[in-house]
């Protein structure tokens, strides 16, 4: 492969040397098979293709300051894709063959994963689709496990800075009983229209309020919220929102620093409350939120200046890198190392 500049990469995709697959067929899963083909073949009456049978999941493998690889929370993600499948009525692939996947991949892609200090990752994107053919609205009979992974940079350009973000209340990114806590394509295509027109507008992203009240957050298309007043650690308790496993790290994190942590419902109202405001997720760990601006009331909360982080922010975020990268004790058993 050509020499990669590490530095420079950018939350896209790279392609690289493998990926492996399994197929569910008469009532059961076969076993994993290695590709080296980027793309896949299925029948036009495939029920990911017509009625959204399809979830996925996001997670990272890093090079530590030991030079072992780690892959984060490898069994949190098994589980909830289980969870996506569940919700959707697809075949669950069984967590011991997730992270056996996972594993596999990640050894044969291994001259990919950046090296320590790079400020990039490798990360692994494990897809589930229903394959069987259906024309009425049905489950499938056959399904299509497949895990790839690609080379990333930060997900916001610059790594850990402040973004600006922008509440439109005629936007809605899931139904209160419907598919918001899952990981599937369906509520991130409900996101990309409203998405488009905050970047049009500057901003990184839209907040999406409770799509019943329009009173309550929820999250953001790709990130669940946090919020930082005094000691507290409070992220939105919702029925609509993606159980975030970085979120859920976080709050862990927090609790070790001597924080009291609230999941609970926050209005809208509570906001100039708070001290400092941060999106999480898998793709920028944390994202410290400098501005968040009400598109219909006209309001603007500000939680930073000139670009600078909150220090509880950088905290949190130093403390999750740490032990990501092997700088600090994995007293809970996060990382999973590749041998």
């Amino acid at each position: 492969m050509d020499k990669i500049n590490w530095s420079e990469l950018s939350f896209g995709y790279m392609p690289t040397d493998y990926n492996v697959r399994c197929y569910f067929r008469n009532g059961k899963w076969g076993e994993l098979e290695v590709s080296t083909s980027e793309n896949i073949t299925m029948h036009m009456a495939a029920t990911c293709l017509h009625y959204g049978q399809e979830a996925f999941e996001g997670l990272k493998a890093f090079k530590g300051v030991d030079g072992k690889i780690r892959i984060f929370r490898l069994d949190e993600n098994a589980k909830r894709m289980q969870s996506s499948c569940e919700m959707i009525m697809m075949e669950k692939f069984p967590v011991d063959m997730f992270e056996e996947a996972i594993l596999k991949v990640v050894k044969m892609n291994k001259r990919f994963v950046p090296p320590y200090e790079s400020g990039a990752s490798l990360y692994i994107r494990p897809l589930l689709i229903g394959t069987g053919a259906k024309v009425g609205v049905s489950p499938a009979d056959e399904y299509l496990f497949v895990v790839f992974v690609t080379p990333v940079g930060p997900y916001f350009k610059g790594g850990f800075q402040t973004a600006n973000m922008v509440i439109m209340r005629e936007f809605d990114r899931c139904a209160p009983q419907g598919t918001g806590t899952v990981k599937i394509g369906g509520n991130y295509a409900a996101s990309l229209k409203s998405g488009e027109i905050a970047h049009q507008k500057g901003y990184s992203s839209v907040l999406y309020l409770d799509s019943k009240e329009k009173k309550y957050i929820d999250e953001c298309g790709a990130a669940n919220f946090f919020m930082i007043k005094g000691n507290t650690y409070a992220t939105p308790r919702s029925n609509s929102v993606l159980p975030s496993i970085t979120n859920k790290s976080l709050c862990q994190l927090a609790e070790d620093m001597g924080m009291t942590v609230e999941r609970r419902k926050i209005t809208v109202e509570e906001l100039p409350e708070f001290e400092e405001v941060g999106a999480c997720g898998t793709a920028a760990v944390i994202t410290p939120i400098e501005r968040i601006d009400d598109a219909d009331t006209g309001k603007s909360y500000v939680f930073a200046k000139d670009g600078v982080p909150g220090k509880v922010c950088r905290k949190l975020y130093d403390a999750l890198r740490a032990i990501q990268y092997g700088e600090a004790p994995d007293h809970y058993g996060w990382t999973t190392i590749v041998e």
